[in-house]
């Protein structure tokens, strides 16, 4: 169709260097070869004109010579589609197999959706599966995780805003080092990472480093301005955080992950990044080494830190639980009774037994894309994990924090609680974010049942993450 779409692009050019019926037969015949919904309200357009214009004999003519180019055109177009399809239809000697396969399709995808088959199995389509393929396929099309180092550091012009700092523009970072960081307030690695950015950026700025976070949502929630500064007050940053609600920088950097972190020196260029929390000794030597390249000096101390809370480093725990989103898009390991019921409010049964790593909801829950939403008082979710720390990133609907108590193989946690909740299991949610609810201090690694109880309807969980 190039062809035909290049000469109505030449013909809609003529149409406007001339006036009168020429002019429209031209602008019809260009509007046909490129039919489109625009042709709908220039058609309206031309008739609106003809009722309240002066002229409406001239602008009844314009209509008709602009009907006549489109329809011919169109007529050309279809005629010649008729010939082009009867020509193929001699080398599909097996056509109307073919239809017969793509309707036995069709009746069998209606009856599969009928059923819910459809949502069961993507339910178990695993998230972090899917990515490992994508990754694949980029590197062996060619892409690499590494394609930007050596290359000069992306534009950051496309931030939402800036909190702890005016924009910082391109220009002002040049003769810096620039350590910037995507991360998301709500993302466990990404606050196990924190303790180290904090450290790094007291420690260097004198010296000339540049820290600077990336604040790229996951969830809806994150995207709130509002949200963010709470998040960075309460986690004590200090640095610039740019606001990337639309992805600019993130795509500009040809990012995939949270955290991220690309080391910049002062020429501009990116000389080496780090995925994922970890590595924070190679982290820190790569800064001091780019540091000397600009100021001569010497080797230092590398820095000693130890977080706390949802901080803290996590545990190298064989099998330990994997993160495991709620919300249908990114589901897997469900396992209560009736199947999920895409954005319907349902009541849901928890199975008898879970597997380690199913998980399953009790009572009246509505489960969307991103989030599962508690309609009815006493709604309960249930996770059977093996980990020292169980987060859970939960919010809430109301105005009004919602109180929760949590059990662990069906007793309060005691010991084992996590900051956010008491020995007896009671806790609320006040706020968007994460909520660390089990530090196992027993050094009990065995799998067990955790279960989490809501008082009231209005209750948001999105992802359940392992330390």
């Amino acid at each position: 169709m190039l062809p035909f779409v290049r000469l109505g692009g030449a013909l809609q050019k003529k149409a406007e260097a001339k006036t009168g019926l020429g002019s429209s037969l031209l602008l019809g015949a260009s509007i046909g070869l490129l039919w489109a919904p625009c042709a709908g309200p220039i058609l309206g357009l031309i008739l609106a004109g003809a009722a309240v214009g002066s002229d409406a004999q001239r602008t009844l003519g314009l209509l008709v010579f602009f009907a006549t180019g489109a329809a011919s055109s169109l007529g050309v177009a279809i005629f010649a589609g008729g010939k082009i399809l009867k020509f193929l239809k001699k080398g599909l000697g097996a056509e109307e197999w073919i239809k017969r396969g793509i309707g036995i399709t069709v009746l069998a995808a209606v009856f599969a959706i009928a059923l819910g088959w459809d949502t069961q199995v993507l339910s178990k389509i695993s998230y972090l599966s899917t990515n490992q393929l994508e990754k694949h396929l980029v590197d062996r099309l060619g892409g690499s995780d590494q394609s930007l180092d050596g290359q000069d550091m992306p534009s950051l012009q496309g931030a939402n805003a800036w909190l702890n700092s005016n924009a910082i523009t391109d220009a002002s970072l040049k003769g810096k080092i620039v350590l910037v960081d995507f991360w998301t307030y709500s993302c466990v690695n990404c606050l196990r990472t924190l303790p180290y950015l904090k450290a790094w950026y007291e420690k260097y700025k004198d010296q000339g480093l540049v820290v600077i976070g990336i604040h790229t949502p996951e969830f809806a929630f994150e995207k709130d301005v509002g949200n963010v500064k709470k998040a960075i007050h309460d986690l004590g940053i200090s640095y610039p955080v740019a606001i990337d609600n639309d992805q600019l920088i993130w795509h500009a950097f040809k990012n995939q992950y949270w955290p991220a972190h690309y080391f910049i020196d002062t020429r501009g260029k990116i000389r080496f990044h780090h995925f994922g929390e970890g590595n924070e000794e190679e982290s820190e030597k790569i800064i001091q080494a780019l540091l000397m390249e600009k100021n001569s000096g010497g080797v230092q101390p590398l820095v000693q830190v130890q977080g706390q809370g949802v901080e803290a480093p996590a545990t190298q725990m064989p099998g330990r639980s994997p993160e495991t989103y709620l919300g249908y898009s990114l589901e897997r390991g469900f396992a209560s009774s009736p199947t999920i019921k895409v954005d319907q409010i349902q009541e849901y049964q928890h199975p008898k037994t879970l597997s380690l790593n199913q998980w399953g909801a009790g009572g009246i829950w509505k489960i969307g894309s991103e989030r599962i939403t508690s309609m009815g008082p006493k709604a309960s979710v249930r996770y059977q994990f093996k980990a020292r720390d169980l987060n859970l990133v939960l919010g809430h609907l109301s105005g009004q924090a919602i109180r929760f108590k949590i059990t662990i193989d069906g007793k309060a946690p005691g010991d084992d609680h996590g900051v956010d909740v008491d020995e007896a299991g009671f806790g609320e949610v006040s706020d968007h974010r994460l909520y660390q609810l089990i530090r196992k201090k027993s050094g009990n690694d065995a799998e067990q049942t955790f279960q989490i109880e809501f008082d009231q309807p209005g209750a948001l969980a999105y992802a359940f993450t392992f330390g």
